[in-house]
C-alpha cells in the first residue's frame, strides 16, 4: 500500500484548503462555517483554470501552467485575506488580518476535516480492493489514457491518443487538474488516477456536507444535522431498485409472481430476466433502471472507478450552487458584490465546468438565473444605470402579481443571458475548438415510446421525491393554514391542478410531469409567493427542471444509442442536487410547528418588504378565537392538538427511517460484496496498472518499453473497432484487444476505440481504420506512403492484430524489429529512410 503518496496527498489537499480558506470566507461570509467546506473546490479551480490557459501557449503545459495555476491560487487568497476596510488614509498602510467577521469557527473546520479525511479514507480503501483500470464495464482505458497523454503533452489540447496528429477532441478539465496534483505531489498516473478518485469523492461529499449545513442552518436547523444528511444522501445513499427488489423476494410466492408481473409490464423487461435479479445481487443494477438509458448515482460511480467526465465535475456544480447562494443572500445595497458574483464568479465556475463536462455548463448558468430569480433583490438591480426598483407588487391583486412576476422572469432571463454570453468568452478556447468537431449531434424530441414509465422514474428519483415533496408540503400548509381565502384558492386550485395532469399527461404522454410539475411548481410559490421556501428552491427546481427536460429533448450522437447518454450526464447532476436539498427537506420535515411569520424562517427574514401584519398570523388568530373558550375546552384543544402533532411527527420520523434504510441497502450490499472480493493478490493497492503484469504478462513488457518512450511517436495498431474488415475479435471498444498500448501508455495511435466516430464523424474514423488495415496487411510501397502520413515510429503487432489480420510481416526497408517479448512484436519505423 503506497501510504507515503497518499500522505503527500493528504498534505497537498490541506494547503489547498488553507489557501481556499479565506476566498471561501469572503464568499460566504454571511454563513457561520464562512463557506469553509468550499475551499477546496476554490482551490481546484483556481489552480487549474489559470494552467489550462496558460497551457494553450507553445510549450506552455507543464512546469509554467503549473507555475501559473499556483500563483494565483496563493494571490487570491492573498488578497482575500487583506482587509480593505481598514486601509490607512494617513500612512497608506493596508491592514493583513483575518478579520473577526470572516473567520470560520473551530468546529466549522473541524467538522469539515473529519467529512473530508473520512469520505477520502473511504475511497482509498474502496479502489485499493479494485484499482484495476480494465477496459470493461466502463471508459477506464478513455480515462487513464487522457491521464497519460496529457503527461506526455508540451501544449493544450493534448494530443488525442486514439487519433495520432489530432487534439482531443472531449472535455478533459478533471483530468488536467489531476496531472496538475500528480506534478504538485510527485505521483505518477498509475497512482494519481485512483488517489485522484478518492480527492474528488471527498471534495464532493464536504461540498454537500457544506451546502446542506450552511442553508438548513439559516433555515433555523443544526448545521451538522442538516450537513450529515446532505452528505449521506450525496455520497452513501443509492436509489430504491435494491429496496424495492429485496421487498418483492421477501413476498410469498404467489404475491411475488404477481408483483413481478406488474414490474415487466412497466419497465418493459422480461419476468425472467427480473425473477434471475431477484435471486441474486449486482452493483451494476441499480445504474440501468430505466431502459435504454444510464441512472448513476456518485456511489456507483467511485464503485465502479471511473475516473470520468460526470464525477470530476460535480464539486464544481456545487462550487456553482454555493455562489448562487451568495448571491441569494447578499443586501440589496451591495450591488458591486452582486454584480461580481453574477458577472465574474458565476461564469468564471461555468466556463471551467465546460472544460469539465460540457454538459455541467448551461446547468452552472441556470442554477445562477434561478439564484437571481428567487432573491428577494430585484434582478435589475444588477445594471449599471437601474435604480431601486419596486421589491413588491402595486398592490395585492392577482394581476398586479402575476404582471410583477413576469417582468422579474423577464429581467432575469435577460441578464442570465448575459451571464451565459460572459462564460463562453470564459471558455472559448475549449468550446470554439476542442469541442468543436466531424460527429454529428442534433437536438432532437422524444418519441412518447422512448419516454420514462412511472414505476422507473420512481424507482430512481422516488426517495427524494418523497422527501422533498413532503417538505414543501410542511412549508406551504403552515402559511395557508393561517388565510382561509389562499386555503380555499388552493384547495380549488389544487382539484384543478390534479385534473390538468391527467389531462396534459393523456395528451402529451409525458408521465413525468406527475412527479416533477408538483414539484417545480410548489418549489416556485413557496419561493416566490408565500416565501416559506428558501435557497433550497434552487436545488430542487433545478433538478425538476432537468429530469422535464430529458423526457422532452436529447442530444442525438454516437456516444450511445437514443437518449442514453443525455439522461447519464443530466442525471448525475440531478442527484447532486437533489440529494443537497435533502440536507434542508429532512430537518424540515422534523422541524417543531412555529408561526409561518415567524423570524426564524431565514426566507421571511430576507425579504425586503415591510414586516407582515400580525393580525393574520395563527398566534392571533388563535387568541381571538379562544378568548371565550372555557379552561376546560382550551385544555382539550391543547391536549388534542399536542397528541395530533405526536402522531404527525411519529409518522414523519417512520418516513424518515424508512427513506435512510431504503437508500441505504444499495451501499450495504455493494460495499460488502465489493470487500468481500478481496483485493489484488499481492495485496491492496492503489496502482492502476498493476493487472496488467498479473492478467496479461505475455504483453506487460511490451507495454512497459512504449511507456519509456519520450514525447509523442506515433504507433501503430489494431483500430479499435472490429468493423470494415474481417476480424476474428470477439469485440475491440471495451475489450483489451483495443489499443491496450496506446490507452496504458498515452503514445497516440491512428485510429483507437470507435469513440472517434462521435468525436470526429463517421466518414474520418472509417478512413483511419481502413488506413490502419492498409499498413497492415497491402505492399511495401503503400505501406511506405501511409507510414509516411501518418508518421508512424512504432508497430504493435500483438495478440489483438494477429486476430484481425492473421498473418504479419515487414519485410522492407527502414522497418526494423525494435522489441519483442512474450507474444509482442514491436517494430521501429526509420523516417529518414523514406523517400521524402
Amino acid at each position: 500500500m503506497e501510504y507515503i503518496i497518499i500522505a503527500r496527498w493528504l498534505i497537498m489537499y490541506a494547503a489547498i484548503f488553507l489557501f481556499g480558506l479565506p476566498i471561501a470566507a469572503r464568499l460566504l461570509p454571511m454563513t457561520s462555517s464562512r463557506g469553509v467546506g468550499l475551499a477546496v473546490p476554490i482551490g481546484l479551480l483556481l489552480i487549474s483554470f489559470p494552467a489550462y490557459w496558460v497551457g494553450h501557449l507553445p510549450g506552455g503545459w507543464g512546469l509554467p501552467a503549473l507555475l501559473a495555476g499556483t500563483v494565483v491560487l496563493v494571490v487570491s487568497a492573498g488578497l482575500a485575506i487583506i482587509d480593505f476596510s481598514k486601509l490607512r488614509n494617513e500612512q497608506k498602510r493596508i491592514q493583513i488580518r483575518f478579520t473577526q467577521a470572516m473567520r470560520p469557527s473551530r468546529r466549522a473546520i473541524s467538522d469539515t476535516v473529519v467529512v473530508f479525511v473520512a469520505s477520502f479514507a473511504f475511497i482509498i480503501l474502496i479502489r485499493a480492493f479494485d484499482p484495476a483500470v480494465i477496459p470493461i464495464g466502463g471508459e477506464k482505458f478513455l480515462d487513464f489514457g487522457l491521464l497519460k497523454t496529457l503527461s506526455r503533452s508540451s501544449s493544450l489540447p493534448p494530443t488525442d491518443f486514439w487519433f495520432a496528429g489530432e487534439p482531443v477532441k472531449y472535455y478533459y478539465g478533471g483530468h488536467l487538474t489531476t496531472i496538475l496534483l500528480g506534478w504538485l505531489t510527485e505521483t505518477p498516473p498509475r497512482f494519481a488516477y485512483n488517489i485522484a478518485l478518492a480527492g474528488y469523492y471527498a471534495t464532493l461529499v464536504t461540498a454537500a456536507f457544506e451546502v446542506s449545513g450552511a442553508i438548513a442552518e439559516a433555515n433555523g436547523h443544526a448545521r451538522r444535522v442538516g450537513g450529515t444528511i446532505g452528505a449521506f444522501f450525496t455520497g452513501i445513499a443509492g436509489n430504491l431498485l435494491t429496496a424495492a427488489r429485496l421487498t418483492v423476494a421477501s413476498l410469498p410466492a404467489s404475491l411475488e409472481r404477481q408483483a413481478t408481473g406488474i414490474i415487466a409490464q412497466q419497465t418493459g423487461d422480461s419476468a425472467q430476466n427480473i425473477n434471475t435479479a431477484l435471486q441474486s445481487f449486482s452493483y451494476w443494477d441499480a445504474s440501468r433502471v430505466i431502459d435504454g438509458t444510464i441512472n448513476e448515482f456518485p456511489l456507483f460511480a467511485w464503485l465502479n472507478g471511473d475516473l470520468h467526465a460526470h464525477m470530476l465535475s460535480t464539486q464544481t456544480l456545487l462550487l456553482g450552487v454555493g455562489i448562487g447562494y451568495a448571491y441569494y443572500r447578499t443586501s440589496r445595497y451591495k450591488k458591486r458584490r452582486r454584480q461580481i458574483l453574477v458577472f465574474g464568479a458565476i461564469p468564471l465556475t461555468a466556463a471551467w465546468q465546460a472544460v469539465q463536462n460540457t454538459w455541467g455548463f448551461p446547468s452552472i448558468i441556470a442554477l445562477g438565473g434561478l439564484a437571481i430569480l428567487v432573491a428577494p433583490t430585484h434582478p435589475v438591480t444588477l445594471l449599471p444605470w437601474s435604480e431601486y426598483p419596486r421589491e413588491a407588487p402595486r398592490t395585492n391583486s392577482h394581476i398586479d402579481r402575476i404582471y410583477y412576476e413576469i417582468i422579474r422572469i423577464g429581467w432575469t432571463v435577460g441578464i442570465t443571458l448575459i451571464c451565459g454570453a460572459i462564460a463562453v468568452g470564459f471558455a472559448a478556447p475549449f468550446l470554439f475548438e476542442t469541442a468543436t468537431g466531424g460527429g454529428q449531434r442534433t437536438i432532437e424530441f422524444l418519441a412518447p415510446t422512448m419516454r420514462s414509465s412511472i414505476a422507473g422514474l420512481l424507482l430512481v428519483h422516488g426517495a427524494f421525491i418523497i422527501g422533498i415533496l413532503g417538505y414543501l408540503y410542511t412549508q406551504l400548509s403552515d402559511q395557508l393554514s393561517a388565510d382561509s381565502q389562499s386555503r380555499a384558492r388552493v384547495v380549488t386550485g389544487s382539484i384543478l391542478l390534479v385534473g390538468g395532469f391527467a389531462v396534459l399527461t393523456w395528451w402529451l404522454n409525458l408521465p413525468v410531469i406527475i412527479i416533477t410539475l408538483p414539484v417545480l411548481v410548489a418549489a416556485l410559490i413557496g419561493a416566490r409567493i408565500t416565501h416559506t421556501v428558501g435557497y433550497e428552491a434552487v436545488l430542487i427546481i433545478g433538478g425538476a427542471g432537468l429530469i422535464t427536460l430529458v423526457e422532452i429533448m436529447y442530444l442525438n450522437e454516437q456516444a450511445g444509442p437514443g437518449r442514453m447518454n443525455t439522461v447519464f450526464k443530466t442525471y448525475a447532476q440531478v442527484w447532486v442536487l437533489w440529494a443537497a436539498a435533502m440536507g434542508i427537506a429532512i430537518p424540515g420535515l422534523r422541524r417543531a410547528q412555529t408561526p409561518p411569520n415567524s423570524s426564524s424562517s431565514p426566507s421571511s427574514t430576507e425579504q425586503l418588504s415591510s414586516e407582515p401584519d400580525t393580525s393574520s398570523s395563527p398566534t392571533a388568530t388563535v387568541t381571538a378565537t379562544t378568548q371565550a373558550d372555557s379552561p376546560t375546552s382550551i385544555g382539550e384543544n391543547l391536549q388534542s392538538a399536542e397528541l395530533f402533532g405526536s402522531i404527525t411527527q411519529s409518522i414523519i420520523s417512520v418516513v424518515i427511517a424508512c427513506l435512510i434504510i431504503s437508500t441505504s441497502m444499495y451501499g450495504v450490499l455493494a460495499i460488502g460484496g465489493h470487500l468481500a472480493a478481496g483485493p489484488p493478490p499481492g495485496g491492496p493497492t492503489l496502482d492502476a496498472t498493476e493487472f496488467v503484469d498479473r492478467a496479461h504478462p505475455t504483453e506487460a513488457v511490451a507495454i512497459d518499453w512504449i511507456d519509456n518512450r519520450r514525447g509523442q511517436p506515433t504507433l501503430l495498431e489494431a483500430p479499435g473497432t472490429t468493423r470494415y474488415h474481417d476480424d476474428s475479435r470477439a469485440r475491440a471498444t471495451y475489450s483489451w484487444y483495443g489499443n491496450p498500448a496506446a490507452s496504458l501508455t498515452g503514445v497516440p495511435t491512428v485510429a483507437g476505440w470507435n469513440h472517434e466516430v462521435g468525436y470526429r464523424g463517421q466518414a474520418a474514423y472509417r478512413d483511419r481504420v481502413s488506413d490502419v488495415d492498409l499498413m497492415y496487411t497491402s505492399n511495401a510501397s503503400t505501406r511506405a506512403t501511409l507510414f509516411d502520413k501518418y508518421n508512424i515510429r512504432y508497430i504493435w503487432v500483438g495478440p489483438g492484430e494477429q486476430a484481425r489480420y492473421d498473418n504479419i510481416s515487414f519485410s522492407m526497408n527502414a522497418v526494423s524489429v525494435a522489441h519483442h517479448s512474450g507474444n509482442v512484436t514491436i517494430y521501429a519505423v526509420d523516417q529518414s529512410d523514406f523517400p521524402s
